[in-house]
């Protein structure tokens, strides 16, 4: 089993060792097949021989050796003779190793993240790719986030990346224009990647701090690019307020802590200031979108001393404005909550019943859990806990399953969950 600390550092790595040897040889494909020969290699051979000098130069030198060698077998030559991919001699890639090289240093993960938009693409394959090739994320993953099967997405994934190399895409940043033609991928892409970290689809852990951590860089990096863009500002101070949570939201053993019982002196106050005074700044500025109130909501959240003290109307009324910006299920199943905490569970219980039409969400474990919920509070017990176990059942992640079992089976004992 690798080291965790090392799968952490080559999960970082990743992206940016991609983004250097497509910078330099192009072809999508193959380079990511190269860069996955070299994290592999590095799985195996640093814990035992230790980390080298410049672990990023020691992966961008074994990928573009492998790399090499794919382009010297006779399927390769044959693809590059038909295709003309490869601008630059085979003997560049004979060239002095990536750690001697000053470009080597180099990041370029967001040059990297705006090639996996591209407009060839759709939406869809825009951010699955993203998420395989910037993010890291298994397709597994990436299938559970966008609630379709796991072959569904590997196939999507891989036209992705032959319709990449079939546009002729340039490894660069692209011109103003074309770059807001891709920001609105871009910035889901990102959102994705952020909750993948803050709340994982599957495994043993609550969280993946790694991949929460990469989200917030690379969308401080387009702040920085879009100082202007309120959305890219909202993204942000959503994340922050968001993550700002996380101290809180695990037990000593792992265990998860709803909200509700969240030590709230344990909340990131430095990450929440931040992150309120980035939604107040682009609130005013122009045409609210639904980072922008997302934000608004957490901050709201994140601003209140303990759970009674929740302005519920004002969620209420940002998820009715968010409803109208940007409609879906998720957004639907959230202002159920609010309005069960407004008007009343049962008020929120019909909301949510108009979602059992939607094959998406009928039986997803957020529907059903979220439905527990409101039970609960409309005094269902035993509804309550039969839903919560329903919802367990559906839940892929180990940690959130145990939490719905444990909620249903204080319901059943008859008493208040601990």
């Amino acid at each position: 089993m690798i080291d965790p600390a090392v799968e952490g550092l080559l999960r970082e790595l990743a992206p940016q060792v991609l983004g250097a040897l497509v910078r330099r040889y192009g072809m999508f494909d193959a380079c990511e097949d190269a860069v996955q020969e070299a994290l592999l290699a590095a799985a195996q051979k640093w814990p035992v021989d230790g980390l080298p000098d410049n672990p990023r130069g020691w992966l961008v030198t074994v990928g573009s050796h492998r790399l090499l060698d794919e382009l010297r077998s006779e399927s390769a030559r044959r693809r590059r003779e038909e295709t003309q991919w490869l601008a630059t001699p085979q003997s560049a890639l004979l060239g002095a190793p990536a750690d001697a090289d000053p470009a080597a240093d180099r990041d370029d993960s967001l040059s990297l993240l705006f090639l996996c938009c591209h407009p060839a693409l759709s939406a869809p394959s825009q951010i699955a790719l993203t998420l395989r090739a910037v993010g890291g994320l298994s397709t597994e993953q990436i299938a559970a986030a966008f609630l379709v099967p796991q072959a569904t997405m590997a196939q999507r994934i891989s036209r992705a990346k032959a319709s990449v190399q079939a546009a002729g895409a340039t490894f660069a940043m692209p011109d103003a224009a074309d770059r807001d033609a891709r920001l609105r991928a871009v910035l889901q892409v990102l959102y994705l990647i952020f909750n993948e970290g803050y709340a994982t689809t599957t495994g043993p852990d609550l969280t993946a701090p790694p991949l929460s951590d990469e989200a917030v860089r690379l969308t401080r990096w387009l702040r920085r690019l879009l100082p202007d863009d309120a959305e890219v500002a909202g993204l942000l101070a959503l994340m922050l307020l968001t993550d700002a949570r996380r101290p809180a939201r695990t037990a000593a053993d792992g265990s998860l802590v709803p909200l509700a019982e969240q030590d709230r002196s344990r909340w990131d106050k430095a990450m929440i200031g931040e992150g309120v005074a980035l939604v107040s700044e682009a609130l005013p500025r122009g045409q609210v979108g639904p980072y922008q109130l997302q934000a608004a909501i957490a901050a709201v959240h994140d601003e209140a001393p303990t759970m009674a003290d929740t302005d519920w109307p004002q969620i209420l009324a940002l998820y009715e404005l968010l409803e109208r910006v940007a409609p879906s299920p998720a957004v639907t199943m959230n202002r159920a909550v609010a309005v069960g905490h407004v008007t009343g569970p049962r008020s929120g219980l019909d909301l949510l019943a108009t979602l059992d039409a939607d094959p998406r969400m009928r039986d997803h474990h957020r529907l059903l859990a979220t439905r527990a919920h409101l039970l609960e509070q409309s005094g269902d017990r035993a509804a309550a806990a039969a839903a919560f176990r329903a919802a367990a059942a559906r839940a892929t992640s180990l940690p959130e399953r145990h939490h719905l079992l444990t909620r249903a089976a204080a319901l059943d004992e008859g008493r208040a969950p601990s």
